[in-house]
């Protein structure tokens, strides 16, 4: 499972890089894009007519698939919380009786999901994901940084550079986020630390995130 989330990583990082070049190639420096958030859409427009429309169904395809996805793993995840009672068990961890899932998670999510689509443009979206992401990664990194290098008895410089880059890139892109989603993406961090605080009296009790089975 490892090698394959690297490899998709890499292989996706390497198409990526590559249409972002081909795009980059085909559309004039001078001439600005009609819209930044489905600039290459256009690009592949201005390569062969018919690309427009075949880029933009597949976009629409995958964004439904990967959205779909997306909060249904959203609604496990408070559906766990629920169930554990580090949220409301009354309500998250509710499960329908006919089509066994857990009903009040998925509009819970899916409520959401549909007043942010009104009131956040995709790049605000993008970058309030971003904001979470981004800890997260900064997160993982510097665990692997505690418990490959500063923990470990032999100390290897191929522990040291790999967690520290990663940090250090994830931070720089966390600083160059947009006010607006540093600010929105701040008091959201506080209030779930804040809830988190209560619910365990001040961090001195256990708190369960526990995800159920598939």
């Amino acid at each position: 499972i490892m090698f394959a989330t690297v490899m998709t990583c890499l292989v996706i990082g390497i198409l990526s890089a590559a249409e972002v070049y081909v795009a980059q190639l085909v559309w004039p420096a001078s001439r600005p894009f009609p819209d930044q958030d489905t600039a290459y859409v256009y690009a592949a427009a201005l390569t062969w007519a018919p690309l427009f429309k075949i880029v933009g169904l597949t976009l629409l395809v995958a964004n439904f698939g990967s959205g779909l996805g997306a909060q249904i793993g959203a609604a496990r995840l408070l559906y766990g919380m629920g169930r554990s009672n580090a949220l409301p068990k009354s309500f998250f961890a509710k499960v329908d009786a006919k089509h066994h899932v857990p009903r009040n998670s998925v509009i819970f999510i899916g409520v959401i999901v549909l007043a942010g689509s009104f009131f956040l443009t995709y790049g605000r979206g993008i970058e309030l994901l971003n904001f979470g992401a981004l800890i997260a990664f900064m997160g993982v990194n510097a665990a692997a940084f505690m418990r490959y290098y500063a923990r470990a008895s032999d100390k290897k410089l191929w522990n040291l550079i790999p967690p520290v880059l990663g940090f250090v890139i994830c931070l720089a892109l966390w600083l160059n986020l947009s006010r607006p989603a540093q600010v929105v993406g701040g008091i959201w961090m506080v209030a779930g630390t804040l809830f988190g605080a209560w619910k365990t009296r001040g961090f001195r009790e256990p708190l369960s995130f526990e995800v159920p089975a598939e």
